[in-house]
This record gives structure tokens, C-alpha cells and sequence, in this order.
């Protein structure tokens, strides 16, 4: 379970850099895994209002934002931003992401995809201030609201404090700790039990793809579901693509990956193979399966289209057995 943080502050050491660092080590302590960008370091142009991402739901810019935010925003079941107050709201760096996430608003709103993770996946936001004003964060939450609408996210909370201008004066906030404890509890609260499990194909690009999807979109509560490959693919199989889409499902900005690396970022308990005799590592105490699912690559898209459906009607039957 990935939960991604966007630090926002152009200061390093600051008040909130310093808050994010200590709500993302209460996440970990929780056991998620933990990845933090560091907004102000990355490439990212602001909206220039092509239009292009309400008609194909993809921005043309070239920037970190396609490279791997997007994919990041996707694999994520909590993202937290935090941000000192600029002119009460979030820093110009941090804003100018969020204004990129109308791509991922267009395909959820005008071309009527749901990304499999949109069930389960929440939004937090840290935020600090120097004045006391008693309107000093309802920016802020109004554009927490809607950037967590657009990345499928249930806006689930916030922590935000006055009267904090020195540097590190956060750390000496007397409820930080119990705050920051009690909070990232909340936040985990139904996703720290689930039952981990690996999809794995030879490619990652089609079969194990579309099973983590239905995984997470029908037994999210259930299953902290990621797929991978034994020789991944430089990309996912647009077919694929094409097939998840006519039902409604949004697989965009997926990323393959190798089953070594995926083991060794979050160990399964169980490991699914999706009927083509990958070698898999050995993971102490997981438990193996395989699933014989035909290659759909370089096949038509009705063959597509019937592992599609094959593996959904398998992912649901071990949905309800789990």
C-alpha cells in the first residue's frame, strides 16, 4: 500500500516540510509504504488550457507530471499535501500540479472512467501559518475538496495550525505528536488488514493488470492488490487499454514492473500467476496460485475482450472466498 506524499514547500526544513515528514513516518509506523515528491524540485508547467485533456483526457505538456506523478497519484491509496499559507492558499508549485490534475477531472467527468482505486483511496492535507486569522485555511480546504475529487480521492481530513512562523516551531506545537498519531490512525483505519496480494504475467502489461484493477475496484476493502511481470514490458498493452475502457474502468498512466521489484517493495502474501509459468521469487510464508488465463497480446480485441471478462468473473469469485 503506497501512500504518496506532495510537500509543497519551497523550504527544506520548514515548518511543513517538517509536519510531513512526521505524519508520513506515523503512516509507515502503520505499515504503509511511504514516497514523498518534493514539489518544488520537479518539472511542471503550469496549465497553459490546451483543451486537449477534455477531449482525449491526456495533457500534451511534456513535464514530470506525465513522467510520473500521474502514475504516482494512480498507485496511491492515500495522498497527503501539505503547504505553507501563500496568500491563503497552497504554494504556487504545489498549485500548478493540482491545475495539472484536470486531466485526471476530464477522465472521470467528461469522458465517464473510473479508476479502479477511486473506492478506497483518500486525501489528507497538512497545512501552516504564521497569522491567526480565523479565514486563514478555507482556501485551502475548497482547493483540497476539489484536487482530491479530481485524483478519485475521498477528502478525509486535514491538520492545519496557526500562529506557526520560525523555522521548526511546528516541532514545538504541544498536541503535535498526539495530533499527527491520532490522525494517521484514523487514516489507515480498514486498509492496515488487507489481505496483500501479488498479480503477476510475464509482461505486466495485460492479464495481471486488468486482475490488480478488479481487485482494487470490487474488493479494495479487501485485497491490497499490485501486479507485476518476470520480464516486464516497457509499457501496458494499449488493447488492454481499449478493453478495460469500454467498461468504465480508467487505466491510464499504468506502469509496468518486475516481480523482483515489486516483492521487494511491499512482500505478498499471496502470489497469483496468471497462467504462464513465471518464475517467481520466493516470498517466505506467501502462498502461490495460478489462474490459466491465455496470452491476449498480439491477439484481436474480442480475445481481449474474453479474458477481460474471464478474469473479472475470477477476481470476484476470489473476492467473495477471501
Amino acid at each position: 500500500m503506497l501512500a504518496l506524499g506532495l510537500q509543497g514547500s519551497p523550504r527544506k526544513k520548514g515548518n511543513s516540510d517538517l509536519l510531513l515528514a512526521a505524519f508520513m513516518k506515523a503512516l509507515a509506523s502503520h505499515g504503509a509504504r511511504t514516497y514523498t515528491i518534493p514539489v518544488t524540485q520537479q518539472h511542471i508547467e503550469p496549465c497553459k488550457e490546451l483543451t486537449v485533456c477534455e477531449k482525449k483526457g491526456t495533457c500534451p505538456l511534456d513535464d514530470d507530471m506525465g513522467r510520473e506523478i500521474y502514475a504516482l497519484l494512480r498507485q496511491a491509496d492515500i495522498i497527503v499535501a501539505a503547504s505553507p499559507v501563500f496568500f491563503y492558499n497552497v504554494t504556487a508549485q504545489l498549485k500548478a500540479l493540482i491545475d495539472r490534475c484536470q486531466a485526471l477531472w476530464a477522465r472521470k467527468y467528461m469522458l465517464k472512467l473510473h479508476d479502479p482505486g477511486h473506492r478506497i483511496r483518500r486525501g489528507f492535507l497538512l497545512a501552516v501559518g504564521a497569522s491567526r486569522g480565523k479565514q486563514l485555511f478555507d482556501g485551502f480546504h475548497l482547493t483540497a475538496k476539489y484536487f482530491y475529487d479530481a485524483v478519485a480521492a475521498e477528502y478525509a481530513g486535514s491538520l492545519t495550525y496557526r500562529g506557526i512562523e520560525g523555522r521548526g516551531h511546528i516541532l514545538e506545537h504541544p498536541d503535535l505528536e498526539a495530533d499527527v498519531s491520532q490522525a494517521a490512525s484514523k487514516l489507515m483505519a480498514g486498509l492496515t488488514n488487507r489481505r496483500k496480494v501479488l498479480f503477476a504475467c510475464r509482461e505486466n502489461a495485460c492479464r495481471s493488470q486488468m486482475a490488480a484493477a478488479f481487485a482494487r475496484l470490487y474488493g479494495g476493502d479487501k485485497l491490497d492488490a499490485i501486479s507485476a511481470g518476470s520480464r516486464p514490458a516497457a509499457a501496458v498493452n494499449p488493447m488492454m487499454v481499449e478493453a478495460m475502457h469500454e467498461k468504465g474502468i480508467d487505466m491510464a498512466f499504468r506502469t509496468t514492473q518486475s516481480l523482483n521489484e515489486a516483492v521487494a517493495l511491499d512482500p505478498p502474501e499471496v502470489i497469483i500467476t496468471m497462467g504462464c509459468g513465471e518464475q517467481c521469487p520466493v516470498v517466505p510464508g506467501a502462498k502461490v496460485q495460478d489462474w490459466d488465463f491465455p496470452d491476449p497480446a498480439n491477439q484481436s480485441i474480442a480475445f481481449m475482450r474474453d479474458i477481460r471478462d474471464r478474469i473479472e468473473d475470477r477476481v470476484k469469485d476470489y473476492i467473495n472466498n477471501v
